[in-house]
């Protein structure tokens, strides 16, 4: 399903973290993946409140837990850069689909990374 938010469609995700070589490409790009994907359930879920975001972004926070592995087999890690890049493409995503009053923590509360 193509993006039809043009904010979001224009947006380069995780783009720090292809710029570091200290992440591995292949890792980031399932990273990317699973922002690509929040941003389409948001826009076929069309989430009514906050409530709702947040289920999605914890679901899509869940599958950023599982690529921890992923990173540390490839000798890297997600450490604060990729961290606070991770964060701040969420918050993003919840802004440009009008949740600018989300807590930009509760996006990513189940994170464990």
């Amino acid at each position: 399903m193509p993006i039809t938010n043009e904010q979001v469609a224009g947006r380069e995700f995780l783009q720090p973290l292809y710029a570091d070589s200290y992440f591995p490409d292949h890792v980031v790009d399932k990273g990317k993946a699973i922002l690509i994907r929040l941003c389409e359930r948001v826009e076929a879920e069309q989430p009514p409140d906050l409530a709702a975001l947040y289920a999605l972004t914890h679901a899509a926070t869940n599958e950023f837990n599982q690529l921890e592995a992923e990173f540390e087999a490839a000798g890297s890690e997600m450490e604060t850069v990729a961290r606070e890049e991770i964060a701040e493409d969420f918050w993003f995503i919840a802004s440009a689909y009008g949740f600018t009053d989300a807590d930009a923590e509760e996006l990513i509360a189940t994170r464990d990374w």
